[in-house]
């Protein structure tokens, strides 16, 4: 790739009033760092920009303030991506007045419009979401439908695509959308160099659930589930139904599934593909155990069902993660 053939493509982040710092940061580094791995090329791929509103001073939540300049100046840039990094969501998330027509009017000008986390708000309000998939941060799609009831909010996936918008859950979900818009401009191995730069452990793909094992343990930290899911991680290769972790919980299987549900923000049969799914990935990257018994010891059945569960989830099958991640892996 040459500098002739590379467009410079302008990145704008529109920040609202105490929004997340790693929201905007995150994925503002994430192509930052593809600038830098490509500078020795003398090839410059994005040019970012922060701005807001009305410019000046914006207030994270974690009581840091930031630079932003007008959203006027995007009047006289050629956006390829407009992020929106939404604001406080303690009440109700908060669009400020006239951003919403201002951002309906300018869409049609940018290639892509993306949200991180409550940014969907925003989205939603300049009718945006409406007809399309979506996501935001799994305790706020509730809200989310119910404000906008014409998009088809998901709870479970770490972003969405529905051209020409993209929206993503939160946090840490922001750089797995950036990773992805990046491996969508420049080709999964850019956007992997770009995750290692940045010590994530893993370019997810979109359809992953935001529900990671060890956060759905944190989640439930109350009796009974604590005591359950140490228990589910020992009993991987067994046969998980929902009669026997219902019994294991003590629960009908009726109460269990609705609890369960209720306090995880998961199906019970989510959780053991998600737990199954860890335990592959760590076996695979700690050991060089082969793939079928790997298979077996995590409940898959057999090498294939472990392979297409790699392919469907993370992209890459499980000798190509390994490979790639493994300690030692270059």
């Amino acid at each position: 790739m040459t500098r002739a053939d590379m467009p410079v493509r302008t990145v704008a982040f529109l920040v609202l009033d105490r929004c997340i710092l790693l929201d905007l940061a995150g994925p503002l580094d994430a192509f930052q760092a593809v600038c830098r791995q490509m500078a020795p090329l003398g090839i410059v791929p994005y040019r970012t920009v922060v701005v807001s509103q009305f410019g000046g001073g914006v207030m994270t939540s974690s009581g840091l303030a930031i630079h932003t300049e007008p959203v006027a100046v995007l009047d006289a840039v050629d956006v390829d991506t407009l992020i929106v990094v939404g604001g406080t969501a303690q009440v109700q998330p908060f669009v400020p007045a006239g951003l919403d027509d201002w951002l309906r009017g300018y869409a049609p000008r940018a290639r892509r419009i993306c949200s991180v986390c409550i940014g969907a708000f925003v989205l939603g309000a300049a009718g945006l979401l409406d007809g399309r998939r979506a996501t935001t941060h799994w305790l706020d799609v509730g809200r989310l439908q119910a404000c906008y009831p014409a998009a088809r909010v998901e709870a479970d996936p770490i972003y969405v695509r529905a051209d020409p918008v993209w929206t993503s859950a939160g946090i840490t979900a922001g750089i797995d959308l950036a990773l992805a818009l990046i491996e969508d401009d420049l080709g999964a191995d850019v956007a992997l160099q770009a995750a290692r730069r940045l010590v994530v452990f893993l370019k997810r793909a979109g359809g992953q659930s935001q529900f990671s094992p060890p956060l759905m343990r944190q989640m439930a930290t109350e009796a009974p589930f604590a005591e359950l899911h140490a228990w589910m991680f020992e009993h991987l290769s067994d046969d998980l139904t929902i009669e026997r972790l219902a019994a294991q919980a003590n629960m009908s299987p009726r109460t269990f599934s609705r609890t369960y549900l209720a306090r995880t923000g998961t199906t019970p049969a989510k959780a053991v593909a998600s737990m199954r799914l860890e335990a592959a990935r760590q076996a695979l990257l700690e050991s060089d155990a082969p793939l079928k018994r790997i298979a077996f010891a995590c409940g898959f059945g057999d090498e294939q069902n472990l392979r297409r569960t790699f392919l469907r989830q993370l992209g890459v099958g499980p000798q190509d993660y390994r490979a790639r991640f493994s300690i030692g892996a270059t």
